[in-house]
């Protein structure tokens, strides 16, 4: 557990040092949350900040996921995963504090956003509400964190990574319900979106809103993120003999 800590700490303080990294990684969500949630005139809802918020909480976990994933294949390419294998500490460990660190990552973005947000006049200062969010955020980046850690340990170099980031990233969240209600969708785009992960985590933030607790969604996205977890050490014990 200790050292589990450590490996999470070494990357905060990385990620922190990369001042412009930090900036950029809030610019885009904040951009789409400002613009999009303020100036489209749209017509489902007379608060369409409200709306697009959860949306935009979402893709900023979505985006810190699928960049974090890469943070072990610039180890292993660098040369620092060999030498963090040979200390006497299991070696699930830099597993688990990769994806404990892009996680907890990703959820220091999204309180930003969440400030934004409250500032612009979005609904969230519940502190019930606000709980329930970052526990969302947090099995449903879990989810993501583990996946995309897994993706990275089975590819050789970071452009393969990089490709399947850009290939993932749009359409997942352009297939999602962050923009619109299913019933707004085209069919075709409607069903793509009930079956997006994205979507669920967003439907999730939505239904705690209007104060309904998504038991069901959460426990899937849950379940979703321990199995994903397990393959992901399975892959990493493999890869690391």
């Amino acid at each position: 557990m200790k050292r589990m800590f450590y490996y999470m700490e070494r990357d905060f303080r990385r990620w922190i040092r990369g001042r412009v990294n930090v900036v950029s990684t809030l610019i885009l969500p904040a951009a789409w949350l400002i613009f999009v949630g303020l100036a489209l005139p749209i017509r489902f809802t007379d608060n369409y900040l409200d709306f697009i918020a959860p949306g935009i909480l979402v893709l900023t976990m979505l985006g810190a996921s699928l960049q974090g994933g890469g943070l072990l294949m610039f180890d292993k390419i660098l040369g620092y995963l060999p030498k963090f294998l040979a200390m006497p500490a299991p070696r699930e460990s830099i597993l688990f504090g990769k994806i404990l660190f892009i996680t907890l990552r990703g959820l220091i973005q999204t309180t930003v956003i969440l400030v934004i947000a409250i500032l612009l006049g979005a609904h969230f200062l519940d502190p019930v509400l606000l709980l329930a969010i970052y526990t969302v955020l947090f099995v449903f980046g879990l989810l993501l964190s583990s996946l995309m850690t897994t993706v990275a340990l089975k590819l050789e170099d970071h452009d393969s990574y990089s490709a399947i980031n850009a290939m993932v990233s749009m359409p997942l969240f352009f297939t999602s319900s962050a923009l619109m209600p299913y019933e707004e969708m085209p069919g075709w785009l409607a069903a793509l979106a009930r079956l997006n992960p994205v979507s669920y985590a967003i439907d999730a933030i939505r239904d705690l809103q209007t104060g309904v607790f998504p038991a069901v969604t959460l426990l899937g996205l849950l379940v979703g993120a321990v199995l994903i977890l397990l393959v992901s050490v399975a892959v990493f014990r493999r890869a690391t003999v």
